[in-house]
């Protein structure tokens, strides 16, 4: 999207990005920040995370969201830095090889993906929704996925599971702080063409295509369709989307038989 079309509907707030260093968090980031907000990226990998901050002109937070002390320093830096706490895309995550059929998934993997996807949500939650208390105003957005929605015969199951609880967590937070000021929404994205996905659909080109055949659109999502969506849930715009799970998917969910 050119400069000269997208609002500055941001201008002052602080935007905390979660996995700011790749796929959706980066195009997010680069969105929130040219919509005027104060980006702080956050992401494990400390030169995709400053490169991020970098081109951004925010900061970056080198962020282990599965630990608290590391999460609670990122919105106590974030609040310090800029004085508010207005957004928290809550997005890192993770969607390994090892994670499969329940039938294959060892305890292991399925505990990774768990405390990567769903527990890093609770924590970022619990570490950003009180500085929005007590500002009296802040858009939370998690990342959850159409699979939180449907089902799948290509499971993930523990990807899966974790983005369900995501979408329930985030429903539960919305309701719980309404009247403060406070707006909880699951962002649930459809397959999206992130560096990851390519990766994995170029080892497995059927794989790809048993997935493309449902989406009513016939492609994958870019990144920037998901990153338009979040600074939608971020800004004012969305000032009564409160609660529920904010499907951006090219219509799969809706679907019973797709186009030819």
């Amino acid at each position: 999207m050119s400069e000269d079309i997208i609002c500055r509907r941001l201008t002052g707030r602080t935007a905390v990005v979660t996995g700011a260093g790749s796929g959706i968090g980066l195009a997010s980031a680069r969105r929130l920040a040219s919509e005027g907000a104060n980006v702080v990226c956050a992401d494990v990998d400390e030169v995709r995370g400053k490169a991020a901050a970098e081109e951004t002109g925010g900061i970056f937070v080198h962020t282990d969201v599965t630990d608290p002390e590391q999460v609670e320093a990122l919105f106590r830096t974030a609040y310090e830095t800029y004085g508010s706490v207005d957004v928290a895309f809550n997005n890192a995550g993770i969607s390994p090889p090892d994670d499969d059929s329940i039938l294959e998934t060892g305890l292991e993997a399925w505990k990774r993906v768990q405390e990567v996807n769903l527990t890093s949500v609770y924590l970022c939650c619990k570490a950003a929704i009180p500085y929005m208390r007590e500002q009296g105003r802040g858009s939370v957005i998690n990342t959850a996925s159409f699979v939180a929605r449907m089902g799948a015969a290509t499971s993930q199951i523990s990807y899966t599971a974790s983005k369900g609880g995501v979408l329930a967590l985030s429903r539960e937070l919305g309701v719980q702080f309404a009247r403060e000021g406070i707006r909880v929404n699951a962002l649930c994205p459809g397959p999206v063409n992130t560096p990851l996905l390519r990766e994995l659909f170029a080892k497995d080109p059927e794989r790809a295509a048993r997935r493309l055949v449902h989406i009513p659109l016939g492609r994958f999502a870019e990144a920037e369709e998901i990153a338009a969506a979040v600074a939608f849930l971020a800004s004012d715009d969305s000032s009564f989307v409160n609660a529920t799970d904010f499907l951006v998917d090219g219509g799969i969910s809706g679907a019973y038989v797709t186009p030819l």
